[in-house]
């Protein structure tokens, strides 16, 4: 059998790397490169069957890279089938975005309490704000605000993260708007500056599969993702 790094290369990622991915890939490398909604991440189940599908649909064996961090176990039980699965073993793309597993931690240990914005998640709606106004809609205003208060008053920290500054200036307006609404818990609002690092890596180890490290997770032919590959 061929060795993975000499199969045809397919990537299937989120958006959230729509802004990186192009600038970074070197030309020849990939075969296929398809994205995917933002939103599927809201709904674990839709990612599993949706990636599921889009393996399942390619014929020739491939290395298939999954641009995806677990993703609220999204990932977990994902066959491999006929090919070679490369993901970058990280919870959720924040640790991508900021460039590192190590970075995040460094974050995480700062301030534990810190709820994550990212541009894919302020354009699927996916934050506190959209939340509130959704469950409003569901139970009313009183109900609505003690759902919120259940979920959200341990946090002390709503951060933008972004790879770029001028990212970092597209989403601000948005996500000062949801900061202005988790201010009644407390929360202080801060920019993150992430890095493109994580991507670069990941694109190294595409070309020579041999570099892989414990940043990233590999599925041989006719195996599965598993929650605890990812767990450090």
């Amino acid at each position: 059998m061929a060795s993975p790094q000499k199969l045809p290369v397919v990537i299937l990622a989120c958006e959230i790397m729509k802004s990186m991915l192009p600038d970074l890939l070197p030309d020849g490398l990939v075969d296929q490169l398809t994205y995917f909604d933002y939103g599927l991440h809201r709904v674990p189940n839709k990612l599993t069957w949706t990636l599921q599908e889009a393996i399942d649909s390619i014929e020739t064996p491939s290395l298939i890279v999954l641009g995806y961090g677990l993703c609220g176990n999204g990932l977990n039980g994902i066959r491999a089938r006929q090919h070679t699965l490369l993901i970058p073993r990280v919870d959720d793309c924040i640790a991508i975005l900021l460039g590192s597993h190590k970075k995040y931690m460094q974050e995480f240990e700062a301030v534990p309490g810190t709820y994550y914005l990212s541009k894919g998640w302020l354009e699927s709606g996916s934050h506190p704000l959209k939340e509130y106004h959704e469950y409003v809609e569901k139970y009313g205003e009183k109900d609505a605000a003690w759902v919120m208060d259940q979920q959200y008053r341990h946090y002390d920290r709503l951060a933008l993260v972004a790879h770029t500054p001028a990212d970092i200036d597209k989403y601000r307006a948005q996500a000062e708007a949801v900061a202005r609404y988790c201010e009644q818990w407390g929360m202080r609002y801060e920019e993150i500056l992430g890095s493109d690092v994580y991507v670069r890596r990941m694109i190294e180890v595409i070309a020579a599969l041999e570099k892989a490290d414990d940043d990233f997770v590999i599925v041989p032919p006719g195996g599965e993702i598993r929650q605890e590959q990812f767990i450090r």
